[in-house]
């Protein structure tokens, strides 16, 4: 018995209960598993505030505006977690956000509230119309591409709403969506590794993005 706690030690192994010998220390396989998960969300992150970023850059350019973008300070980003709408308010939490719900495969859900938001702010009639169209063929109808979790009553009432599109054809559906963003996918986010990260007094890049 000896012998076999003497190896062990040598052999600088962690016995467990038995005098079985772990193969690789958990809490080694823990900051791996950690460290890949955060290198995972860095990438997607980057990625969706690229594609933010280039879009305003285009507005500011038309609006002749010089526009920077800067990775939030630690209590910028505490504040999103007193309020969804904190979150969604903020262009990068909005793009973290983003990120975390293309991680968990659920990222129709912030796409269809952002038409939705696209769309109550159209005024031309013949817009309204398209959009609400293009809405209903992305989001709601049967195996749309990017189909939402909604009720079918209210799937047939959209149908006919858009025959004659208003600005609250979505409403409904809007909510349905935003309430299960807020209750579910929200506070996974909250206690997520990248919204920890951001959190940080140490940041995890700062880039700076104009014109």
């Amino acid at each position: 018995m000896q012998s076999a706690v003497f190896l062990a030690v040598r052999h600088g192994g962690r016995m467990e209960r038995g005098g079985r010998r772990r193969s690789e220390p958990e809490e080694a396989d823990k900051g791996r598993m950690k460290r890949t998960i955060i290198k995972d969300w860095k990438t997607r992150l980057s990625y969706f505030l690229q594609n933010s970023s280039n879009s305003n850059k285009r507005k500011c350019k038309k609006a002749g505006k010089h526009c920077n973008y800067f990775r939030p300070s630690p209590e910028e980003a505490q504040l999103w977690s007193e309020a969804f709408d904190e979150l969604l308010a903020n262009k990068y939490g909005l793009a973290a956000f983003r990120a975390f719900l293309k991680s968990e495969f659920c990222e129709e859900n912030i796409e269809f509230w952002l038409a939705c938001e696209d769309f109550k702010k159209t005024k031309s009639p013949q817009k309204l119309t398209s959009k609400a169209k293009k809405i209903y063929n992305d989001f709601i109808e049967k195996e749309a591409p990017k189909e939402i979790n909604i009720d079918f009553q209210t799937k047939n009432m959209i149908a006919q709403n858009i025959q004659e599109a208003t600005h609250t054809c979505f409403s409904a559906a809007q909510k349905r969506v935003y309430s299960l963003m807020e209750n579910n996918s929200y506070p996974r986010f909250l206690e997520s590794d990248i919204y920890q990260e951001l959190c940080k007094k140490t940041p995890i890049s700062r880039a700076t993005q104009g014109t």
